[in-house]
């Protein structure tokens, strides 16, 4: 289908909005082809792109994961438990270096937020709970 599109606006490339200019390169956008970067998304936004920006995309991607499956090394023998605890360990505490930890304004607006929450799903289900056993009594009584 991409390939009919592509001959059926080659005579009024960029008269059609929402279609990229084949003349210049230039997407709907405005910034050029050559500057998007090749990959999943890239391939997806299939629209505007021609047959050829496709085809370069596929062939970047085989290209990629066959030397990606050539790079592997041998297995490894597995590390000692207690090296692959302490390099857990050591991960662990880098990550939560790299967490945003919230001010005590924050937590108290934030644990506020949430026992108002639990509160008002509580008395819900209650009421429909209490709804349902007036309901079953009324029926079967």
């Amino acid at each position: 289908m991409s390939e009919e599109r592509g001959q059926r606006d080659s005579g009024t490339a960029g008269s059609t909005p929402g279609d990229a200019d084949t003349t210049t390169g230039a997407t709907p956008d405005g910034s050029s082809a050559a500057a998007r970067p090749s990959g999943k998304r890239a391939a997806r936004r299939g629209a505007g792109s021609s047959a050829s920006e496709k085809t370069a995309v596929s062939t970047t991607k085989t290209t990629r994961s066959a030397t990606a499956v050539g790079d592997r090394p041998a297995a490894k023998k597995s590390e000692n438990i207690f090296k692959r605890l302490s390099r857990f360990f050591r991960e662990v505490i880098a990550e939560l270096r790299k967490v945003i930890w919230p001010n005590r304004k924050q937590l108290t607006t934030y644990t506020i937020v949430v026992l108002v929450f639990v509160a008002a799903m509580t008395a819900f289900i209650f009421g429909l709970d209490l709804a349902f056993v007036q309901g079953v009594s009324w029926l079967f009584g």
